[in-house]
């Protein structure tokens, strides 16, 4: 049987490739901004300052949440989210050594 083409990658690969794919949205990447501002948030503040639908925050700070970038606490009808300092550090300790272990592009470079 064929070995799983995730299998071929380090944990640590797989896990910058998730980060990476949960900021790769300007929408997400506004939702971080907004929870570093507030310290935490409900949703619905949320909608009131991004220009995207209910529906679409809410699958966004999904995916955010799979990440570990944020988590979330039932508080009535309502899931109030904020930043995760877990996975924030996990995040910002993962991305810095990959940045340190890619070699600066040559100067020199003609592709």
């Amino acid at each position: 049987m064929a070995a799983h083409k995730r299998e071929q990658f380090t944990p640590a690969e797989q896990q910058i490739a998730v980060i990476a794919k949960a900021l790769g949205h300007p929408a997400r990447v506004a939702i971080l901004r907004l929870l570093a501002q507030r310290q935490s948030c409900v949703c619905g503040e949320l909608v009131l300052e991004l220009p995207i639908s209910q529906s679409t925050v809410s699958q966004h700070l999904k995916e955010l949440k799979a990440a570990g970038l944020v988590q979330g606490e039932v508080d009535g009808p309502r899931v109030c989210y904020c930043l995760a300092p877990a996975g924030w550090a996990t995040a910002r300790q993962l991305l810095t050594d990959f940045l340190h272990d890619v070699p600066p592009v040559a100067p020199g470079c003609a592709c």
